[in-house]
């Protein structure tokens, strides 16, 4: 559990640093996106300790909605390290699901 926790605030603070690139680089649409999805995110990890079987398949939702898009697009370093992010955080969510699902 706290592994994942720690993957979602890592994941929180990965998307705000590129979510500020993005903005620096004159690309404020995506900054935009990046900003919200950093937002989703951290309310699934701030929600994760309640251990709720919605908290569990919002988290996986929103982490397939991270993976999934990224594969069909130009894909590039930023996006294997993203999607990669993405994947362990989800594997993690998994490992743990027990404890979600039996509340």
């Amino acid at each position: 559990m706290k592994l994942t926790r720690f993957l979602f605030w890592f994941m929180v603070a990965v998307l705000v640093v590129f979510g500020i690139g993005s903005l620096f680089a004159s690309f404020p649409f995506y900054a935009v996106i990046m900003f919200g999805d950093a937002v989703v995110m951290a309310f699934c990890a701030w929600h994760l300790p309640k251990r709720t079987k919605f908290i569990f398949y919002f988290s996986v939702f929103v982490l397939a909605l991270n993976i999934i898009p990224t594969i069909f697009d130009q894909f590039g370093l930023a996006d294997l390290f993203f999607v990669l992010l993405n994947f362990a955080t989800l594997i993690s969510l998994v490992v743990t699901r027990k404890e979600f699902l039996s509340a």
